[in-house]
């Protein structure tokens, strides 16, 4: 059993679900998460003189940061900060490339810092998701609804033996044979 590409494979699931269930503000949080673990990886790979890992881990960093962090920018709604958000995201991808051409942990240092602030300020902001409200008329009208005593029903397996080996055969080739 291949139990690096078994782990690889839970993880892919496991934040595509998170990605799947979170709310927008959720979803900036794990992109400040992700870029802070990229440059983990960087300063360690960087410590190692693992060159490749180093870039990639960098690389992961640059794309979270511009496609992730600076896309999500409504610039005509946040007016002069999403200005001045987008041209702190460019100091940080230039650092970045810095870091990387020169080994400078001094680089990925100060821009974990930068990272770890902005974290903190987009978790002070967090909506109030304990109101009392409902979150719209749908919802309201759900719970004014009188509960409902569950039924037991049994259902047979309607799938077929073809169905089940294709699953079957899918799930050896994605844990590698297992």
């Amino acid at each position: 059993m291949n139990t690096m590409a078994a782990i690889k494979t839970y993880n892919k699931v496991r934040i595509e679900s998170s990605v799947a269930a979170a709310d927008p503000h959720q979803l900036i949080l794990m992109l400040f998460q992700g870029a802070l673990l990229a440059i983990v990886n960087a300063k360690n790979a960087m410590l190692r003189k693992d060159i490749p890992t180093k870039g990639a881990a960098i690389s992961q960093a640059i794309l979270i940061i511009d496609d992730g962090l600076k896309a999500s920018l409504n610039k005509d709604v946040g007016g002069e900060l999403a200005y001045n958000l987008a041209a702190l995201y460019d100091y940080m991808t230039n650092r970045l490339l810095t870091a990387n051409l020169k080994n400078d942990e001094i680089a990925l240092d100060e821009v974990a810092r930068l990272l770890n602030d902005l974290k903190g300020a987009w978790e002070s902001i967090r909506p109030d998701t304990t109101s009392t409200l409902p979150a719209s008329p749908i919802i309201a009208q759900q719970q004014a609804l009188p509960a409902v005593k569950p039924q037991t029903v049994n259902v047979q397996s309607t799938i077929s033996t073809s169905l089940q080996s294709a699953t079957v055969r899918h799930a050896m080739s994605a844990y590698g044979g297992v």
